[in-house]
């Protein structure tokens, strides 16, 4: 109980960090467990974090926790919601379970199985892993960038990230139709790349196409 509760500190703490928090109250406030206060004593002791004040930091050997830790939950979730289809809710759940228990291994080949996808199901970034930065893994993505897909193939869209320009990419993509779920078929590679959903034929460009996660049928 004591390691699980370390854990989901140290991911709180990497989750906090990223909306620009290092409040040890609010981190407590958060995690919400009677006996934070005593585990974050002994985390501080072990060299995995440092408190003063009101202020908590990930130290190194903490940041490296932290940071596997992110990376097997949002992976985690996009295999269980995007091809599983399993609802959120329960995506979230069960990936806070297996989170603990996927070796490194395992991590990178459910990375490379997703296509090394860069947000979560929430749209939060994951960690790179080395198998994102190394394209020679055996397993083959299942999940992969639309432009990647074969010209005539059929698939549909798992995730659309927006790295860029965000409200002005979502509001173009919805006025074309192009949303997660949506059935296309890739008729031209680009640029401009064509797709067909239902009757309609759209050309959309190449920073857009990139963008795009898909799932062959």
């Amino acid at each position: 109980m004591t390691q699980k509760l370390k854990d989901e500190i140290l991911e709180l703490l990497w989750s906090l960090r990223e909306r620009g928090s290092k409040s040890y109250s609010k981190l407590i406030k958060d995690i919400n467990d009677k006996n934070a206060p005593e585990v974050i004593i002994k985390m501080e002791k072990a060299g995995l974090i440092s408190v003063t004040n009101d202020t908590i930091e990930l130290n190194e050997k903490g940041e490296i926790r932290a940071r596997d830790l992110t990376r097997r939950h949002r992976l985690a979730e996009r295999l269980f919601h995007d091809v599983l289809e399993v609802s959120m809710e329960e995506s979230e759940h069960t990936a806070c379970e297996v989170e603990h228990i996927l070796s490194p291994e395992v991590t990178d080949s459910v990375c490379a199985f997703l296509g090394h996808p860069p947000t979560c199901p929430h749209g939060k970034p994951i960690p790179k892993g080395k198998c994102c930065y190394k394209y020679t893994h055996d397993v083959k993505p299942l999940v992969i960038q639309l432009k990647e897909l074969e010209v005539g193939s059929q698939a549909r869209i798992v995730f659309i990230t927006f790295l860029k320009d965000k409200s002005t990419r979502i509001e173009q993509l919805v006025s074309l139709g192009i949303v997660p779920g949506s059935i296309i078929r890739l008729k031209q590679k680009g640029p401009p790349f064509v797709l067909e959903i239902d009757e309609t034929t759209l050309a959309i460009d190449t920073p857009i196409a990139e963008d795009i996660y898909v799932k062959k049928i």
